[in-house]
């Protein structure tokens, strides 16, 4: 096949070859690259349908895809930009040095930084648009690993102080600076947490994608801004890097630019030593649908590419694989000689006139300011399609001997006297040999020609980035009244928990104040959550509309989509869904406009699948609502082990700011809505809420009065015993279970002659966080009068055995063990889920009424309340099979 891959197969007619290529370059010249394309593309049509094989390739040569001659120049001072990025370079390095001498081991990374500093250098100084800027600021996901190269910007901006540069990476007990972009720990400075590899692509997509529904909406004004992802060639290896790439190209995300720094090496070694990532890649993101721009070679190497007139460099270059770049850079002039161009005498001559010296400056794409600044105009010109720019690096350039192009680069976080000097001297850094080994910081004077250019390029930006700016105005969110039909009851009228928070939804977008601001997430579930009528009210977003006529047009919940439809529908992605979630949750930093957020998925299908995702949302402070629907253990019956969730709740709780609920019945859940709203849109408090809803009918009392403070807090009295009997017992449900509670406390009344008090426990998960915090009051104040725990003001005067009974594992109610006041025993879901229906799979489990009263009369016979006999003829009334193996058995 002939191909730019194979410039050298035989040409059997020269003469007619070249009449060919005239006329292509005549029609370059005369009408311009998108008329040459559309004649190639006509050609390549009918070679086939006249049964040509011409197979399709995705790759072009390995050089760069903007010519010299088409590269847009840049205006400013590059003498000056490369002083300021040799001083950020140096200030970087530092910073990772002096803390590990501090504290050996501490961390940090230099490699990273050293390989991107001109990439990142020329967008702050030309393209990245500010918080003050007309059109508002671009948004960049920066690589985790480049952390100290940011800072050093920062601290030559006067925005960190030396001292806070001597406390990189020693944050805990003084203020310092977090090891890489954590909004949580830098909510003034970072915007997001990008250093879980993979998150930063998936999320600038779906933040990407956002921007356009927030326009299309007529939400929030964000034409003209972009969103810049950051990320290692290495990186490109996870799932969640390359998993969106096709959604960026379908919704036509040209405010979505890429920048994958190719310096061919991952953490241990090369990322494809044998083969070439940059050409992978390519053919990848133009695969799905990207613009690419390969940004190989710099500078220097325009001129021996221009002598190239038989294809000979060319054939070289596409034939070496990423292992052998990796030694040219790490061994020197002398060894790509020889190696490189050694492979053929016509390369040999080409360079018989340079030294070796002259060779080893023969720059890579990503080093050269001028060729990034052609890719990056090109890039912000390019109209409807997402633009990837693939730029060839050198891992830790200019740390020499220290690990320049070295496997070992990665880990480096510390060089000797002489390295130091070496890159000192690199990068004309004015330290003096006798503070070298110390490897001081350096800033120059405020009115130094650098730090007035540096500020000038910002101001003329739009002012300085990163910077995170929340917007804190209070959002009127509608009073727990206008819930009213949840929070009445339903009757006779039987619904399940997820259909009482659709009706709630229903109500929030119907509100003349925020129902515009919500914006429902569903993976691709919407007739599972009875979410269906949704599709006309509100319509499906659509960046296209609708182009077609949908089969179910005739019925009255039929699939609408429209470009300025509400609903989100993300197809079968959980990940796609979640950053969806998080690009909207955090819209209130970003976007200057609060947006209220509901992502329903299959419950099973959340925090265990996308953990990554939820402890990313806590870190950027997402404010909004997770639904778990289809919940628990036994309630989604018939589904089977990979379907049925019975731990998300002990997931959830292990990030600090997601506040988990487990609602039983319909005014438990208006109440926990209501408030979240208020807590994140009103009181501006950066937390998250999760909610496990269920899919079991029943009908829904009316709220008893006063129980929302305990429904908040984790635990209330849903009905006490106004006579307690000699043997009686707390029992304690929460979520679906409740209801088998009530049963038992009925059947304990009628069959034992057992009185009980009532409790339901929307979270046990608040419940123990209120305790922990109690319990270290009490620990730092030995002096004063002791505080109690909500659970103790609630059970410290209760009468009996304290039983809960969750569909959850046992791990969730052990929460708040240490702090009940007396004699508990809880039941869970422990084990692998199963298929069947729910009688069955609750006894199966072991958490049905029948195993509740089991429990509660072998509680009370351990007091001698009851006689031990009792607990024998209940099992054996109940058929409960005392021999027969514990479900969490495997």
């Amino acid at each position: 096949m002939e191909s730019s891959n194979n410039p050298n197969k035989t040409d059997v007619d020269p003469q007619e070859s070249a009449e060919w290529l005239e006329a292509l370059d005549a029609v370059l010249e005369r009408e311009g690259p998108e008329r040459a394309h559309y004649l190639l593309e006509r050609l390549v049509e009918r070679a086939r349908r006249n049964g040509a094989f011409i197979p399709f390739s995705a790759n072009t040569a390995y050089i760069n895809t903007i010519p010299p001659h088409l590269e847009e120049r840049p205006d400013g001072d590059q003498e000056m930009e490369w002083r300021i990025r040799s001083i950020i370079r140096w200030n970087a390095m530092a910073m990772v040095i002096n803390a590990n001498r501090e504290h050996s081991g501490i961390g940090g990374h230099i490699a990273s930084f050293a390989s991107s500093a001109t990439l990142y250098d020329v967008g702050f100084n030309h393209f990245w648009k500010g918080p003050d800027h007309p059109d508002g600021a671009d948004l960049i996901y920066i690589q985790g690993h480049v952390t100290p190269g940011i800072y050093a910007r920062a601290f030559l901006e006067g925005r960190i102080t030396e001292d806070q540069l001597k406390r990189f990476r020693m944050e805990a007990l003084s203020p310092g600076l977090s090891s890489y972009p954590h909004p949580w720990l830098m909510p003034d400075f970072w915007q997001f947490p990008t250093v879980s590899m993979g998150l930063g692509p998936i999320n600038a997509i779906y933040q990407a994608r956002l921007m356009k529904y927030l326009e299309n909406r007529g939400v929030a004004k964000v034409k003209g801004r972009k969103v810049w992802c950051f990320c290692g060639d290495g990186e490109m290896d996870e799932p969640e890097s390359l998993g969106a790439i096709d959604i960026a190209a379908r919704e036509k995300l040209d405010n979505l630019i890429f920048v994958i720094n190719c310096n061919l090496q991952r953490l241990d070694g090369p990322v494809r030593g044998n083969g070439k990532i940059i050409q992978e890649l390519e053919g990848t993101f133009r695969g799905a649908g990207w613009n690419v721009i390969k940004l190989v070679w710099g500078s220097q190497w325009d001129p021996l590419i221009a002598q190239d007139s038989s294809g000979e460099l060319l054939r070289v270059f596409n034939e070496t694989v990423d292992g052998e770049y990796q030694s040219y850079k790490a061994k020197g002039g002398r060894y790509t000689r020889e190696n490189f161009f050694g492979k053929s005498p016509e390369l040999l001559r080409m360079v018989e006139t340079m030294s070796d010296e002259d060779i080893a400056r023969l720059n890579r794409g990503g080093h050269d300011p001028y060729k990034i600044y052609a890719a990056y105009a090109a890039a912000t010109k390019h109209d409807g399609s997402p633009t990837v720019i693939l730029a060839k690096t050198v891992k830790g350039y200019g740390m020499g001997e220290a690990g320049e192009g070295q496997n070992i680069t990665h880990q480096q976080k510390k060089m000797g006297e002489d390295s130091l000097r070496a890159f000192r001297d690199r990068f004309r850094i004015p330290i003096s040999d006798d503070k070298i080994a110390e490897a001081p910081f350096y800033k120059p004077a405020e009115d130094s020609p650098e730090i007035q250019y540096l500020k000038e390029r910002r101001a003329k930006l739009g002012g300085y980035l990163p910077v995170r700016k929340p917007v804190t105005e209070a959002l009127q969110i509608p009073e727990l009244k206008a819930f009213e039909r949840i929070t009445a009851g339903t009757g006779d009228r039987e619904i399940s928990t997820t259909m009482a928070f659709v009706q709630m939804l229903q109500t929030l977008c119907r509100d003349k104040n925020v129902g515009k601001l919500v914006v429902p997430i569903i993976p691709d579930e919407a007739r599972t959550f009875g979410m269906e009528s949704m599709f006309r009210s509100l319509g499906i977003y659509s960046n296209v509309g609708q182009k077609y006529k949908p089969e179910d047009a005739d019925q009255l919940a039929f699939y609408r989509e429209d470009i300025k439809g509400q609903i989100l529908e993300e197809g079968i992605t959980e990940a796609g869904s979640m950053s969806s979630w998080i690009a909207a949750a955090t819209s209130y930093a970003n976007h200057g406009q609060a947006l209220l957020p509901f992502y329903i998925f299959y419950s099973m299908f959340g925090f265990q699948r996308i953990g990554d995702l939820c402890w990313a949302a806590g870190d950027v402070r997402a404010r909004g609502f997770l639904l778990g629907a289809t919940a628990g253990r036994t309630t989604i019956n018939g589904e089977g082990l990979q379907h049925e969730d019975g731990h998300s709740h002990i997931m959830s709780a292990t990030i600090p700011n997601c506040r988990s609920y487990d609602p039983a019945y319909a005014y438990e859940l208006a109440v926990i809505i209501q408030h979240g709203l208020k807590e994140m849109y009103v009181e501006n408090k950066d937390h998250y809420y999760y909610l496990s809803v269920y899919n079991e009918n029943h009908t829904h009392p009316p709220m008893p009065e006063g129980v929302e403070d305990g429904i908040i807090k984790g635990l209330y009295k849903l009905r006490g015993e106004k006579k307690p009997g000699k043997a009686h017992v707390q029992l304690i449900g929460s979520g679906i279970i409740l209801r088998e509670v009530e049963a038992a406390a009925q059947l304990l009344k009628e069959e034992w002659d057992v009185t009980c008090d009532l409790w339901s426990a929307p979270s046990f998960t608040e419940l123990a966080r209120d305790g922990r915090e109690v319990e270290r009051w009490n620990l730092l104040h030995p002096d004063d009068k002791p505080r109690k725990s909500y659970v103790e003001e609630c059970l410290g005067s209760a009468k009996g055995p304290i039983i809960a009974s969750t569909d959850w594992i046992r791990a969730y109610p052990e929460q708040i063990r240490s702090y009940v006041p007396g004699d508990y025993h809880v039941l869970g879901t422990d084990g692998f889920g199963r298929s069947d229906n729910r009688p069955a799979l609750r006894d199966f489990f072991e958490i049905d009424r029948r195993w509740i009263v089991v429990t509660a009369l072998k509680a009370l016979a351990a007091k001698k309340l009851v006689p031990q006999d009792r607990v024998a003829q209940a099992i054996k009334i109940y058929g409960i099979q005392p021999d027969r193996a514990a479900p969490w058995t495997v």
